[in-house]
């Protein structure tokens, strides 16, 4: 695959995800790896599922801002940054963007012209609910 064509299949990616879209899993070959803060690294379709029914118990909405995404051609890899926003399960819009800032950084590898790893990195704590890391991070100057 060319980098337009990784390119075109990432931003099917993301749109299948805001739109919890089931052909998502037809974007992926079958060992398909997938990390994630909090749920780990994985293996297979199955888990990719797995991920998924978890992850849309958390999020009313997902929305990933496709004007915003920056695509690095890294050979064999494609590194995406980005800004999301959404709302959690019990009604909770993010990022405030005083704390959180609603960015992401995704890793993605190719095989077969299909997904075969992304490591997605974010702050799980989307509404900076951590109180204890915002207390000791955030400078409020």
């Amino acid at each position: 695959m060319n980098f337009e064509q990784k390119k075109s299949l990432i931003e099917k990616y993301f749109s299948y995800v805001d739109e919890k879209n089931i052909e998502i899993f037809n974007l992926y070959t079958e060992d398909v790896e997938i990390f994630f803060p909090k749920f780990g690294q994985h293996r297979g379709i199955k888990k990719m599922k797995e991920f998924s029914e978890r992850m849309s118990k958390v999020f009313n909405k997902l929305e990933h801002d496709m004007n915003s995404l920056l695509f690095i051609d890294a050979g064999d890899k494609v590194i995406v940054e980005g800004n999301e926003s959404g709302e959690m399960y019990d009604g909770q819009c993010f990022p405030d963007y005083k704390i959180s800032q609603g960015k992401f950084c995704n890793i993605f590898e190719f095989k077969d012209n299909l997904i075969s790893s992304v490591k997605i990195y974010v702050d799980p704590d989307f509404v900076s609910a951590d109180q204890f890391l915002v207390t000791a991070l955030y400078n409020q100057e």
